[in-house]
This record gives C-alpha cells, sequence and structure tokens, in this order.
C-alpha cells in the first residue's frame, strides 16, 4: 500500500453561533503560511434567505467547490474553513466531496461557556448583527458538540488570536 505525502491542511473550525469561529479562523489565517478561508455563512449569504433542499444542496455543493478548489491550488497550504457543524453528518458531507489525498484534517469546536456565548452575541444584537433569539438558540447547540468527532477548544477565557495560536500549534 502507497503512503500519501501529505502537503495540505484542512481545518474546520466550528462551534455555536457566537462562538467566534469567524474571528478565530481571521485569526489562524493570519498565523498560517498560505492560507485561504471560507466561512460557510458566506455561501448562505441570499436576500430572501431561503432554507429547503434545493438551497441546502446549492450551499453544499458551492462549499465543497470551492474547498476543492483550494485544495487543489499549488500556492496554497492551509485551507480554513469555518461553519455551525453542530452534527457528525454535517461533517462528513462536506468531507465526502472533497478530494483528502496528501490533505490532512484537523477538526476543532469552539466551546465557550453558556456566559461567554451570551455575551457575545449581546454584543451582536447591539450592534444590529443578530437578534435576542439567537442567545437561547446558540446555548441550546452547544450539547449537540458532544456527539462530533472533532477536538473541543474551550474559548471561555481566549481572545481569537489566542484560539488561533492553539489550533494552528495542534500535532501535524
Amino acid at each position: 500500500m502507497e503512503m500519501t505525502e501529505v502537503t495540505k491542511t484542512l481545518y474546520l473550525i466550528s462551534g455555536p453561533m457566537g462562538a467566534g469561529k469567524t474571528a478565530v479562523s481571521e485569526q489562524l489565517v493570519k498565523q498560517l503560511p498560505q492560507a485561504v478561508m471560507l466561512d460557510g455563512d458566506w455561501c448562505w449569504a441570499m436576500d430572501p434567505f431561503v432554507v429547503n433542499d434545493a438551497t441546502k444542496a446549492m450551499v453544499m455543493d458551492n462549499i465543497q467547490h470551492l474547498l476543492n478548489a483550494f485544495i487543489q491550488a499549488p500556492d496554497l497550504v492551509n485551507i480554513v474553513f469555518c461553519w455551525v457543524m453542530d452534527e457528525q453528518a454535517i461533517i462528513d458531507d462536506v468531507l465526502a466531496g472533497l478530494t483528502m489525498q496528501g490533505v490532512r484534517l484537523v477538526n476543532v469546536s469552539l466551546m465557550p461557556s453558556a456566559e461567554k456565548l451570551t455575551q457575545n452575541i449581546t454584543a451582536d444584537i447591539r450592534a444590529g448583527i443578530r437578534t435576542a433569539d439567537a442567545i437561547p438558540q446558540a446555548i441550546a447547540r452547544l450539547p449537540k458538540f458532544a456527539a462530533v468527532n472533532s477536538i473541543k477548544l474551550d474559548t471561555t477565557d481566549l481572545v481569537p488570536a489566542q484560539a488561533a495560536a492553539m489550533i494552528s500549534k495542534l500535532p501535524r
């Protein structure tokens, strides 16, 4: 059996809304060489926001297409993908459409405390980014990450740059 040399790393950064996925991922891209970032939410940026089988399939196809393009790009070594992936099936669906030969996977779930999530989302509400119903929704999703096969990173007392530094040092 031939061993494939690992030449790239795909970082999956997940957590409930308000956990800091985007901020951590932005920092991670700054800390890693030859890095690119895709936020899954960018693929849902539509108005009106419609969730049905057709839009779900379109979003997944777009995510897989972009991640595969990044994997194939010779000048990119580190690919950072952030999204709420609170079920193993979501991660499995993303990975099922990727060409992972020569790619190491690092799957991290950001796990702030409920209090920290409330603080983060309250700041987003004040900034007009989220509505108040986001707080109970995010807190309700926290326990779902226990069933996800990922490294759980407690970000309660970390700023995004610190969390990114910890992720960047995970074993290669």
